[in-house]
């Protein structure tokens, strides 16, 4: 017996926060610079607060604002063009004047990659937003970096292919900005990450030259792979303007079972079991702690299991999976639930399987709530980490007992410390959800949470990117000499640091 509900969902904004960094020496954009770009755009492709004919300030307000009201950039020019030659038209001129840009795509990042630190220039990649090509053979999709995330899921369904990235910002993301910051998402245990996956990227570098190796290749052994330093990159040695990418036959059977477990020290086994029985069928494991999910149940986000059934649980579990025969994918799926039940020493209390395609989304957007539910709750603190699997469970409650040490663990100040994440590529949602964002919580998570991630070999940010939040917190994923090379990689691209500044890199 189970309750599986839909909900609607709206955004959420936060209050302001701000970093401050080093920046290059760069230019505003002026009434000459405009002359310029009005001849290469129609004015229908710019936004301007500046005369002889201003926008109103609001129209900026979604380019200069990230959408947590988290961010806050003070650009006066939005340029949008639809084509590869017009970007490079002007990155070429705002090179040569020495005007800071920032490469935007849907403006849904989590660390301000995407909106300005001062008055940088905007290049939107919105209306570059057709598919270039698709082949049904190889699945090779090429398209505008514009497109959005779910605009390509949609176009590729007729032809029974699937897109190999899935996120919570799939209605509004557009593949540039993924690929840009190297998103994970939903998906990657299955499809493994857009660095395998993207084939090719045509990229407008710093000083207007295009970069064409939009390949549709397989296979292409000749020199350097140079499009893997555009990936994950956050714009800062290029704008991407179009992706050739290898998208996966659709499964024809989908399923997803949430799983409620005692204690967390389950999950590891759990997962090895789940990976054992159902093999090439797992798509998903996606692991919630136990506050998170009440937190979800609380903000209408859904409900998996009776509360009764939920009694003595300690986290759950979210399994998905997808492959090419429904009844022989039921079958492992079913035997794999039962040998889960019938065990001497059970790894689970009890779990619910979905049974139609309305429980398989209403299971799904449970996961896919939670981060509106925390945002509900409080002011979250959000960190994106690596660390063992093991090391999940620790690290949410050493950082909670942290904050109890330092007396923070209180009304007023820190409510919750929760985590979440994908057990399948070691990525932890840390989220500690405050009744405010004050100096004296940030001073008592930063540089902790850094320093115990490091502690661990792990990763500062898993998929989030580095953006403007972590700049400073660099060296605690990667040494002196990595950071170094990356500078001068920068430096190599972006002599004059026109490109994306004051992001990534101290």
């Amino acid at each position: 017996m189970f309750l599986v509900r839909s909900v609607s969902r709206t955004p959420v904004l936060r209050a302001p926060r701000r970093w401050a960094h080093s920046f290059p020496q760069l230019n505003s954009v002026t009434e000459h610079d405009l002359d310029y770009f009005r001849k290469i755009l129609p004015p229908s492709a710019i936004i301007t607060t500046l005369p002889p004919n201003p926008s109103p300030e609001s129209e900026l307000e979604p380019f200069n604002n990230d959408w947590m009201n988290k961010y806050h950039g003070k650009s006066t020019t939005v340029l949008k063009p639809r084509t590869t030659k017009e970007v490079s038209d002007i990155v070429k001129w705002c090179n040569d004047r020495h005007i800071g840009i920032v490469p935007q795509g849907g403006n849904t990042g989590l660390v301000g990659g995407s909106v300005p630190v001062k008055d940088e220039l905007i290049i939107s990649l919105a209306n570059m937003s057709k598919v270039r090509s698709f082949d049904d053979v190889s699945g090779i999709l090429v398209a505008d970096a514009g497109c959005i995330l779910q605009s390509l899921s949609d176009y590729l369904a007729p032809h029974n292919y699937v897109f190999p990235l899935d996120l919570g910002a799939k209605g509004s993301c557009q593949i540039g900005g993924n690929v840009s910051t190297n998103a994970g998402g939903l998906r990657l245990l299955r499809y493994g990450s857009l660095h395998g996956t993207v084939l090719g990227l045509e990229v407008v570098l710093p000083d207007g030259t295009v970069l064409d190796q939009l390949t549709s290749l397989r296979k292409d052994n000749t020199g350097y792979d140079l499009k893997q330093l555009f990936i994950g990159s956050e714009g800062t040695l290029g704008i991407v303007t179009g992706v050739s990418i290898l998208t996966a036959p659709a499964p024809q059977a989908t399923n997803n079972v949430m799983l409620a477990l005692p204690k967390f020290e389950n999950v590891l086994p759990l997962f090895k079991e789940v990976k054992r029985q159902l093999s090439e069928i797992l798509s998903a494991f996606e692991f919630i702690d136990r506050r998170v999910y009440d937190l979800a149940i609380k903000h209408g986000q859904g409900r998996a299991l009776d509360a009764e059934e939920t009694e003595g649980a300690e986290c759950f579990v979210l399994v998905e999976t997808s492959g090419g025969n429904r009844e022989h994918d039921e079958q492992k799926l079913n035997s794999l639930l039962e040998s889960l039940m019938e065990a001497d020493e059970p790894l689970i209390n009890t779990g619910v399987l979905a049974t139609s395609p309305a429980q398989f989304a209403s299971l799904w957007a449970i996961r896919e709530g939670l981060t509106e539910a925390v945002s509900k709750e409080g002011k979250p603190y959000k960190y994106d980490i690596s660390v063992p699997l093991q090391k999940f469970q620790e690290v949410v409650d050493i950082t909670r007992e942290h904050l109890r040490s330092e007396g923070l663990m209180r009304e007023g100040a820190v409510r919750h410390v929760v985590g979440y994440g994908h057990v399948g590529d070691g990525n932890l949602h840390l989220n500690v959800v405050a009744d405010a964002y004050t100096p004296e919580v940030e001073a008592a998570l930063e540089p902790f949470v850094y320093e115990l991630v490091a502690k661990y070999n792990g990763s500062i940010s898993a998929e989030h990117g580095i953006g403007v939040m972590k700049t400073h917190a660099l060296h605690y994923s990667k040494n002196a000499v990595s950071i170094d090379w990356m500078k001068k990689i920068k430096q190599l691209f972006d002599p004059n640091g026109i490109i994306n500044p004051g992001k990534v890199l101290p």
